[in-house]
């Protein structure tokens, strides 16, 4: 059906109520007084206040992507010092190729890979295919519920930690080794230190401080990459509402969206100026 034509006066109507009516200072001025009372506006598309939608949907991605983002840490940094330490040897040669076939997968081909192998019950039925919890999850014991949620997160979690596994750990690895082979090192040695030592005690510090500084980047990209990966494993969170909104072009949950993306990677820029800090006491806030 097509749809109906809007007449002049409801346009004039919605430009009072949006205050564009006014000059584009004060118009501005109105906008942030709403932002700051968390009056986000009204989706078109969900006829509901665009805050609650966000407040509704942010949990389940931050769940999936706050999981994912700890896990490439948590993997990324000691694997990379173990490559560094095993630099050009068998591991470092090996790992490096599985890192790079990896990387050149697109999220999306890996993520319908991973559910083809392992969901799909062609090849293994070991995870659900779709969604953050199955249907009985609410008749489930607090253990089995648990195990719910911890099955259904396995492979989008695996995918998130896909996008970021590479650059992590070789920035990592060769961060590494550029403390390696610096003065300093070679002098804690002379001092009597092994090697292992000296490295724990002095190279791995220094060598956490560009990783610290990507932290900010990295918790922002956690929504971007969401999208994808919510699309694919059905999952409702702030990626598929994003998707959402831009297809169905509404207005409002695009700016309100846009507002938490923005506000996550300033909170984000921020944790990565405090990591600095703590890695290097050098650096001071004045």
């Amino acid at each position: 059906a097509l749809a109906k034509e809007i007449t002049r006066e409801e346009v004039e109507n919605l430009k009072k109520r949006l205050h564009l009516d006014k000059p584009t200072p004060i118009a501005y001025l109105y906008w942030l007084k709403e932002i700051l009372k968390l009056n986000l506006g009204e989706s078109r598309l969900h006829s509901k206040n665009v805050s609650d939608l966000i407040f509704e949907k942010f949990p389940v991605s931050l769940t999936f992507g706050l999981s994912g983002f700890f896990l490439a840490y948590l993997i990324c940094i000691p694997l990379g010092i173990y490559k560094a330490m095993k630099h050009s040897e068998k591991f470092d040669i090996t790992t490096s190729g599985i890192i790079f076939f990896t990387y050149s997968i697109p999220v999306f081909a890996l993520a319908m890979l991973l559910l083809y192998i392992f969901a799909s019950g062609e090849v293994f039925s070991i995870f659900p295919l779709a969604h953050e919890v199955s249907d009985n999850y609410e008749e489930l014991s607090t253990l089995g519920k648990l195990g719910d949620r911890l099955t259904h997160m396995f492979l989008p979690v695996t995918c998130y930690i896909s996008g970021s596994f590479a650059v992590l750990t070789l920035l990592m690895k060769n961060s590494l080794l550029e403390q390696i082979s610096k003065d300093y090192l070679r002098t804690a040695v002379s001092k009597g230190l092994s090697f292992p030592q000296a490295v724990k005690s002095h190279a791995v510090r220094n060598s956490l401080i560009p990783i610290a500084t990507g932290f900010g980047n990295n918790l922002s990209l956690i929504f971007a990459g969401s999208l994808i990966i919510e699309l694919v494993f059905n999952i409702d969170g702030m990626g598929l509402l994003s998707f959402q909104a831009v297809t169905e072009r509404d207005t409002d949950l695009m700016m309100g969206l846009l507002l938490v993306q923005s506000f996550i990677s300033l909170i984000g820029n921020i944790l990565s100026d405090f990591c600095y800090t703590m890695i290097d006491p050098r650096i001071k806030f004045d």
